[in-house]
């Protein structure tokens, strides 16, 4: 096996086929009823009335790292186990095209992949090398962007009483990590516990965890709120 393809494979990006400019496909000529054209306009639509995403979009860019809809996001033919990602190598996310169909699980993979760039915008994060980090992200992820909320568990057929949002959490974060990582089971699940704690309970920038729309509406909220006080210092 030659690096390239052993690095793409240790990554996670030969879920991503798009990322390889050998096989990237010209953008023009693509039909308006294409499933990218479709993306696009769902991505939009995301961005100016998700309530999660438009304020991750407005944590950015008081941190710095503007978000920019061209640049920033990519819609791309992905591997069928995936709906999006976060190249931390571009600081681009990438949308899968061909599995987000419904506008309700777009608003969530565009959270979900916003606060991974939020996360990487605010701190070091070594994405390729210390999975303790990912793990973070990744619990952060989960537990903010609306993945194991009620709603989304019970369509799952997924139901607890006790800690079942703690345990949603802990297991699409290890998920996520066994299908981007070449690791062992027991070494995701090692490191997953190590960081669970403190990484589930940084809320930033919600404030909160937005169990739902509702309470997402309320942190944007608090957070437009935050930045009216502030600016008036």
């Amino acid at each position: 096996m030659d690096q390239t393809k052993q690095d793409e494979e240790e990554y996670g990006y030969d879920l991503f086929p798009d990322r390889n400019p050998k096989d990237k496909k010209a953008y023009f000529g693509q039909s308006l009823f294409t499933f990218n054209h479709k993306c696009r306009v769902m991505l939009q639509f995301a961005m100016e009335t998700s309530p999660y995403a438009k304020l991750l979009l407005s944590a950015m860019k008081n941190s710095g790292c503007k978000i920019f809809k061209d640049r920033h996001f990519s819609c791309e033919d992905c591997d069928g186990t995936v709906s999006g990602g976060f190249d931390a190598a571009s600081s681009q996310i990438v949308l899968c095209q061909n599995n987000i169909r419904q506008q309700a699980h777009m608003n969530r993979v565009v959270t979900h992949e916003l606060i991974h760039a939020f996360d990487h915008c605010r701190a070091h994060v070594d994405w390729f090398n210390n999975y303790r980090h990912l793990a973070c992200s990744e619990i952060r992820a989960a537990n903010l962007s609306g993945d194991c909320s009620f709603y989304n568990e019970a369509a799952r057929f997924n139901f607890g009483l006790k800690e079942h949002h703690q345990e949603c959490v802990r297991g699409r974060a290890l998920r996520s990590i066994l299908a981007v990582r070449k690791i062992s089971r027991e070494q995701a699940e090692k490191v997953v516990d190590e960081v669970f704690d403190s990484c589930f309970n940084d809320h930033a920038p919600f404030g909160r965890i937005p169990h739902s729309k509702k309470d997402a509406k309320f942190a944007y909220r608090d957070y437009a709120n935050r930045d009216r006080y502030y600016a008036n210092l």
